[in-house]
């Protein structure tokens, strides 16, 4: 389970207005209640008939057994209730007489504690109740939570360890950084070993690497492990409509920080509010404020406390060097993707929550899905689940597993997309064309499967190729062998029906791109040796190059890059010409079977003409 999010309490602002009426209306009824009825004299009938003939009386109430009338005395109005005579006959004669006046009610004396509540402070409940309901929609229209106009205030999400958090073990493949992130673990739990020496722990970590590779599971995992609260905020949460708001979020940040001392503060996506200030007129002052205040912050706040500050990215190049400089974010860790060992541990860790068969080959599945993130192998884990139910077992097999790998790569099996007969055969020969350039070369990676059934992703067919180990150099060689089976179906294309089509748009392109970058960035040729001509940014997200050289070296760039394909397809089209008879029979075989594993096509690779003719007689 997750680290349990710490909610405060907080009761609705009516809540306390309703007690406030509470102690008000008590307040009125004990302490006050004889206000009204003492501002009423209580008076005999016949001082209230000599009241009349004096014509001292103004205004006059008639009930059925009360009269309430009014007089003046000192030049003060005064109220007087008497007893009533039901058997007086005369007495709205004598009323008449006296000239005063019937009314429906002779208002008196209230209390002043009412007259003020209902003069001041009901109508300020009112426009207090109107203003929450405004800032609730203004707060829901800007995209914001209940707390979106709390302008300052830091809406960090905290969490305290639950009774089964996330600790290190629920983390596999990213050994390198749990072993730097188990110093800071240490540090929390053991700091005066740390100051008996001298030594002071970082101020800050920065977790750098691709998305999905678990920057944020480590960070709750460090929090799970020192058993400290837990502030995670994003960056974009500071980014405000008003200036300055963004830097008074941070330093409420700061602040619940060091209250909660010994803790982590842990900032998703810094990159958001940490790039580099350009210090140019006019730029993002918001975003630059809410920098100066975190490189501030950073600088002012006590370490010895146990505050540790990590942050994660997907671009580290674009951080400020302000940043990253000693005392703020010194400890730089890489998060990378997994290699092959990594990728079993995440199956296994991801396969402990689906049931699953006994005989599943986890080595197996994580050598088949090479670079892929810890994300995507819970996916891979997930749909394998998902297939299994919806082919009605009761646990995920190996076949379960081999095909979600394919869901990831390529998507789900397209079942409406139906191929004429000429599409199906001119794809047929497409993929045999790649995996038979593949197989016939030294160095090349092994077929592993070979398919012609359509996928969401848009893909016709494809063909699987899955390496032996895990490798981290590719020589000059492997490069040009990659490009050769790259080109190898359209190669096939053009020897078999002697015209091309539009199915190799993804070939040309991871084609023209291996061989732009073996002149450009990894100084695989004669004409400009060791010399790069190519910079990369945001290596982590794709990697956006741009040349850096002369128009005159372009030029000559794109030559050797057309020169280099060209060599190479042509090279995949005499090695189809030199195996022209299993090409056909490949093809024949996926036509009809519609799939291929890498054991069946080498079985057929490999066979013998002559068992070829005895197998088709």
């Amino acid at each position: 389970m997750d680290l349990q999010e710490k909610h405060k309490p907080k009761k609705p602002i009516l809540f306390y207005y309703l007690i406030a009426a509470v102690i008000l209306l008590l307040l009125n009824a004990l302490v006050f209640p004889s206000i009204r009825e003492g501002s009423i004299r209580e008076t005999t009938y016949s001082d209230f008939l000599d009241g009349l003939d004096h014509k001292e009386i103004e205004e006059v109430q008639l009930e059925e057994n009360v009269i309430y009338y009014s007089v003046e005395e000192d030049g003060k109005e005064v109220v007087c209730k008497t007893g009533r005579i039901p058997d007086d006959g005369d007495l709205v004669t004598r009323l008449y007489e006296s000239g005063a006046k019937f009314t429906e009610e002779i208002p008196t004396q209230q209390s002043p504690l009412l007259t003020m509540l209902f003069s001041w402070i009901v109508p300020i409940l009112i426009f207090v109740f109107i203003g929450q309901m405004l800032s609730r929609k203004m707060a829901k229209s800007m995209g914001g939570g209940p707390g979106a106009m709390m302008f300052g205030k830091s809406n960090a999400k905290i969490y305290v360890k639950s009774s089964t958090g996330i600790k290190f073990s629920d983390v596999a493949g990213e050994d390198e950084a749990k072993e730097l992130l188990t110093e800071i673990v240490d540090y929390l739990h053991y700091p005066e070993k740390y100051r008996d020496i001298g030594a002071s722990m970082p101020k800050g970590a920065l977790l750098v690497g691709p998305p999905g590779t678990g920057k944020t599971l480590l960070a709750k995992a460090v929090a799970g492990e020192a058993n400290v609260p837990f502030f995670s905020i994003s960056g974009s949460e500071f980014v405000e409509m008003f200036v300055g708001m963004g830097a008074a979020k941070v330093r409420d940040l700061f602040k619940q920080a060091n209250e909660k001392a010994p803790c982590i503060v842990f900032i998703d996506e810094i990159d958001t509010i940490g790039k580099k200030r350009d210090g140019q007129v006019g730029g993002n002052d918001e975003r630059e404020q809410t920098l100066n205040q975190l490189l501030t912050e950073m600088d002012g706040f006590d370490g010895s406390k146990g505050v540790v500050i990590l942050a994660a990215t997907n671009r580290p190049d674009s951080l400020d060097p302000a940043l990253l400089r000693p005392g703020r974010f010194d400890r730089r860790i890489p998060v990378e993707l997994p290699d092959l060992q990594g990728r079993e541990e995440i199956l296994k860790v991801h396969a402990k929550k689906i049931k699953i068969a006994d005989n599943v080959n986890f080595y197996e599945i994580a050598k088949a899905a090479a670079g892929a993130s810890g994300a995507e192998l819970a996916n891979i884990v997930n749909e394998a689940a998902l297939r299994a139910v919806r082919s009605g077992r009761r646990f995920a097999t190996q076949a379960d597993m081999e095909e979600s790998i394919e869901v990831v790569i390529a998507g789900y099996q397209k079942k409406n997309r139906v191929l004429s007969n000429k599409e199906k055969l001119i794809v047929s020969y497409h993929e045999i064309g790649h995996a038979l350039v593949a197989a016939k070369q030294t160095e090349s990676a092994p077929v592993h499967k070979i398919t012609i059934i359509p996928r969401t992703s848009g893909a016709l067919g494809y063909t699987m190729q899955v390496e032996d180990g895990e490798h981290y150099l590719l020589s000059k060689e492997e490069l040009e062998n990659k490009i050769a089976t790259l080109t190898g179906g359209r190669a096939a294309e053009e020897l078999i029906f002697h015209s091309i089509t539009t199915g190799a748009s993804n070939d040309i392109e991871q084609a023209t791109k291996l061989a732009r970058g073996m002149i450009t960035r990894y100084g695989m040729s004669d004409e400009f040796d060791m010399v790069a001509m190519e910079n990369v940014s945001n290596q982590y997200l794709g990697g956006d190059s741009s040349l850096a050289c002369s128009f005159e070296t372009q030029t000559l760039i794109d030559k050797k890059v057309v020169e280099l394909v060209s060599t190479q397809h042509e090279k995949a089209r005499q090695i189809l010409r030199d195996n022209m008879k299993k090409l056909h029979e490949l093809a024949k075989y996926l036509y009809e079977n519609e799939t291929i594993t890498g054991e069946e096509f080498m079985e057929i690779l490999n066979k013998s003409d002559s068992q070829n003719e005895y197998s088709g007689s």
